[in-house]
């Protein structure tokens, strides 16, 4: 019925989304008592909500919804979802267990081995003519986005559990992930943030000019 009742309100070009939630709750609740993965009941609710709305003058129902979502989706769902997901204990965390061959490499290979190897081979197809850099961009900029590469969770995780038979030795898996991620966040954020100030300090005074 919730799936039928979303079909309807697609074809009548309803552009509330109230509806859309509701039906999509109920579906989400029945879906998940059936013992199917509930995240099908998600995929539905978000096809059935129409990307244009009834006029052409109207926002886009979808879009708006998914503008509405994002943060809370990328600030607070993913992370949690994450690391409930990721089974991470930091009962009794030591600089010892930090400093572990197993963690530390794994952290250092995603610090070091990640933009090392997107600067490196950016550079070099720059600086050889089969690329060039982004009209205004910086290299301190592509510095910055080559570090946010060493950002990784789930195929990280993945391939940790592809290299290492012994489940005791995921919990360092993990905690090498995390403190990885955790580092090249911080350092390629830095980067951009500061190369990017003066053209942020600029825009106050380039909206009065106009």
């Amino acid at each position: 019925m919730p799936f039928l009742g979303l079909n309807l309100l697609n074809r009548s070009g309803a552009a509330t989304i109230a509806p859309y939630v509701i039906l999509g709750t109920i579906m989400w609740v029945c879906v998940l008592k059936s013992g199917v993965h509930a995240t099908l009941a998600g995929v539905i609710t978000a096809l059935a909500i129409p990307i244009h709305g009834r006029h052409e003058k109207d926002h886009s129902p979808l879009l708006k919804m998914e503008h509405g979502l994002q943060p809370w989706v990328a600030f607070m769902i993913v992370p949690i979802f994450a690391f409930a997901n990721a089974g991470v204990s930091f009962s009794g965390l030591t600089l010892e267990s930090i400093l572990a061959p197993l963690p530390l490499g794994i952290a250092l290979g995603l610090f070091i081995g990640k933009q090392v190897g997107v600067f490196g081979m950016t550079y070099l197809a720059v600086k050889s003519g089969l690329a060039k850099l982004p009209d205004s961009a910086t290299w301190t900029q592509v510095y910055g986005l080559a570090c946010l590469t060493g950002i990784g969770f789930t195929m990280s995780l993945f391939i940790g559990t592809l290299a290492f038979d012994n489940p005791a030795l995921m919990n360092d898996v993990r905690l090498g992930v995390i403190l990885g991620s955790l580092a090249s966040g911080v350092l390629g954020v830095s980067l951009l943030l500061a190369s990017t100030q003066p053209a942020r300090a600029r825009q106050p005074f380039e909206a009065k000019a106009a």
